[in-house]
């Protein structure tokens, strides 16, 4: 019978969790750094769903608001320039941004009708709900 001695290593599991991440996560890259995630609030009203999404500093020229196949996806990019020249000082700083949300929606979501429109740097899309039909059907049982 042989034995077999070990040395206890109590960071071994933190370290393969460490090496596991890094491989999992690309590296880090200016697009990522740059990337931003706008604020969204929704709401329900009686007769349509709302969105809103906090867009600070993109023009509406950058906004793109599609509905395919019962999802609504908004995406855009922040594009900002800040210079400065005076006599003997010049500053020019840029920053940049894309982002991305998309939404799942509700069944009864008119999708031909949404519209979309940007104010102060809010944009607002209304998903129209689709007319109820009042009327009953009465089904046959067989």
């Amino acid at each position: 019978m042989s034995l077999f001695l070990r040395n206890f290593d109590p960071f071994k599991e933190l370290r393969e969790l460490e090496r596991r991440w890094e491989n999992a996560v690309p590296a880090t890259t200016e697009s990522n750094l740059n990337a931003f995630a706008p604020s969204v609030n929704t709401r329900e009203g009686d007769y349509a769903y709302h969105i809103e999404v906090d867009l600070p500093g993109v023009k509406k020229e950058d906004i793109k608001v599609e509905v395919k196949d019962n999802r609504l996806t908004i995406c855009g990019e922040r594009k900002t320039k800040d210079e400065v020249k005076k006599d003997d000082y010049y500053r020019m700083e840029s920053s940049y941004g894309k982002f991305e949300r998309s939404f799942t929606l509700p069944d009864n979501v008119d999708g031909e009708n949404v519209s979309a429109s940007s104010k102060d740097g809010v944009l607002e899309v209304v998903l129209p709900k689709k007319e109820r039909n009042g009327a009953s059907k009465q089904v046959e049982v067989k």
